[in-house]
């Protein structure tokens, strides 16, 4: 076990990163928690309402390129963990402009891991993505921890980089460092850019789905309540110097998905679904994109116990109940 006191968490106001603070604000864990943003787009200081005044809980704006800042920090609060969420992560972005990408998946991990080097004593844990493997064939078998890195977008690229830091401080300054790879996540709080609260809000706007291609890219999908109990499983009981794949054992085809959706959209709308499929629309497919991901998280189950609990299922109707009950406190406001 490792004994955790005080955590140092970046982009704690994202989507994975609140989670995790919900997570363990809610739960036994005894330790406090920094959480330091940026406060980028991507980031709702409203995903952590309720807790501002926790007495385990402190918020601090700043950039984690800032490492003088992030190093005083982490002495003045005693920091003896850095769980680095924080990051560029929409690929349709970093297409179009790969610049923020490096200057935060990069750099910033950069930053952060000179903190580590001058303070051996903190642990640092990485959360990075099943696209730095590349792209799996229908046939291939999932991805596991010592697959190839093949990156195929400027966002995966920039991942793929901040891994290689990551391992390369571990070996040659010795520091002690943990790396997690996640499948695709979602639930309440995501970013509508991403697919499913991008299809969900469409739809409950009658809008267009815009789905690449003809939908039959495969994404293995997981529920953030079981990604971050995989992470706090990690920083407890992880090895140091190893990686950990995380994924939700569940495969679906993006129009399998969205045939999902819009089931479990309609019931919980009393609305008739062929509404719905009607907005589907199919659109140019994004360069480069990747065909299928699917993790195999057979070393993180035999290591640590960790499993995901939520079905596909249960996730989305926990989801869709949150947004639905989101939308409906706005219409109130």
């Amino acid at each position: 076990m490792r004994t955790l006191t005080n955590l140092f968490v970046t982009g704690g106001c994202g989507f994975i990163g609140s989670a995790f603070i919900r997570y363990l604000l809610r739960s036994s864990f005894p330790g406090r928690i920094v959480n330091y943003d940026k406060l980028t787009y991507a980031a709702n200081t409203h995903s952590l309402n309720g807790f501002q005044e926790h007495p385990r809980y402190r918020f601090i704006q700043g950039d984690i390129n800032n490492t003088e800042l992030v190093e005083r920090l982490c002495l003045d609060h005693e920091i003896d963990a850095i769980v680095h969420f924080a990051a560029e992560t929409h690929v349709d972005r970093s297409i179009a402009s790969a610049l923020p990408f490096i200057e935060t998946n990069v750099k910033g991990t950069l930053s952060l891991l000179e903190v580590v080097r001058r303070n051996p004593h903190i642990h640092f844990h990485h959360i990075s993505t099943d696209e730095v493997y590349g792209a799996l064939s229908k046939n291939d078998p999932p991805f596991r921890e010592t697959s190839p890195y093949h990156p195929n977008s400027p966002y995966s690229a920039s991942k793929a980089a901040s891994d290689h830091l990551v391992r390369a401080y571990a070996t040659t300054y010795g520091i002690s460092t943990t790396l997690s790879h996640c499948s695709n996540n979602y639930g309440p709080w995501q970013h509508p850019e991403k697919f499913i609260p991008l299809m969900l809000t469409n739809c409950l706007q009658n809008k267009a789905l815009p789905v690449y291609g003809r939908g039959e890219q495969i994404r293995d999908w997981l529920y953030v309540d079981d990604h971050v109990e995989a992470i706090l499983a990690i920083l407890e009981r992880g090895k140091v110097g190893e990686t950990y794949d995380i994924g939700g054992n569940t495969e679906k085809t993006n129009l399998q998905l969205l045939d999902l959706l819009i089931e479990q959209l309609a019931t919980a709308t009393h609305e008739n679904p062929l509404h719905y499929h009607q907005l589907l629309r199919f659109v140019t497919d994004r360069p480069g994109h990747d065909f299928r991901y699917a993790i195999d998280t057979s070393k993180i189950h035999s290591e640590l116990g960790w499993q995901p609990k939520t079905s596909l299922r249960q996730g989305l109707q926990r989801t869709i109940q949150w947004l639905l009950k989101s939308n409906a406190k706005q219409l109130c406001t």
